[in-house]
């Protein structure tokens, strides 16, 4: 069991951000402090959302009065930040919480947007995020528009390098490398395939870069890229292969929930023991 701080958005009704990260990593055996940086109704994909975004101030005073517990954090997790005031108080955080327990590590969603939307944030986050977060990251979980943005690296399964059956490895290996360029270990997620049936993740190590591909089931499902961080989050110190295994047969059954069924949110309590064990799919 690990100590989890999880800096992220919040709803009250679905799964997006902490609340599509939290059950997770405690279903799986992991503590976890939730500190929230919007207290929203639902999504904002939803026509009727209300709801407050937490100051940085605010967060700052929140993360003040856990100080006494840093020695005891194993892992910092953060998402979608907002703001540049807010990353600050994100990377003072880590800073302190590395201070107070060196073997800590951070968890670096770099939220900015996607291939269907673009970004969905103000034009001076990829920036703070390159400069001021990342480099504290032991790891980051983009997904491939993200890193492509981060990396100023075209990464196009179509180009005439990873053409055939060697292409693969190839581009799998410049994903890996791009990742690589930014931190040693990352989980990339919505990755192109060349093959519109299909979408790939890679989970990328100093020494390896494993990608396995599934069914294309749709586009964008809100909270899918929150669940997958915290997933990665909770499994850290997994061999990379059986992580990659577990996330993607977890990702692979709530896709097909949400897809088959029309459902709006991602079935998390319902789909809780494939959460645990992919195995067991409801």
């Amino acid at each position: 069991m690990s100590n989890i701080l999880s800096i992220q958005s919040a709803v009250a009704y679905g799964h997006v951000g902490n609340s599509a990260a939290v059950f997770p990593l405690q279903r799986i055996g992991h503590e976890v402090w939730p500190v929230y940086t919007v207290n929203f109704s639902n999504h904002t994909e939803y026509p009727t959302w209300r709801g407050p975004v937490l100051g940085a101030d605010n967060v700052r005073e929140i993360l003040r009065g856990m100080e006494f517990a840093f020695p005891q954090v194993d892992l910092f997790v953060s998402g979608y930040l907002g703001t540049a005031e807010m990353a600050e108080v994100v990377r003072d955080a880590v800073v302190a919480i590395k201070e107070a327990n060196p073997q800590a590590r951070y968890v670096c969603d770099p939220v900015i947007g996607n291939s269907e939307v673009g970004s969905f944030v103000s034009a001076d986050i990829p920036d703070v995020y390159t400069e001021t977060l990342i480099p504290l990251a032991d790891a980051i979980t983009p997904n491939q528009w993200e890193l492509s943005l981060l990396t100023g690296r075209r990464l196009d399964p179509g180009d005439a390098a990873y053409a055939a059956d060697a292409g693969y490895a190839e581009y799998t290996e410049a994903l890996a490398d791009a990742a690589r360029s930014l931190c040693s270990n990352a989980l990339i997620t919505s990755v192109e395939t060349g093959n519109p049936e299909t979408i790939g993740m890679v989970d990328v190590a100093s020494t390896s870069a494993l990608r396995t591909d599934a069914p294309r089931l749709g586009g964008n499902i809100v909270g899918a890229g929150d669940l997958a961080t915290a997933l990665y989050a909770a499994l850290i110190d997994v061999a990379p292969q059986q992580r990659l295994d577990h996330l993607a047969g977890t990702m692979g059954a709530m896709v097909r929930a949400v897809r088959e069924r029309g459902l709006d949110e991602l079935p998390l309590v319902e789909l809780q023991e494939c959460i645990v064990d992919p195995a067991r799919t409801a």
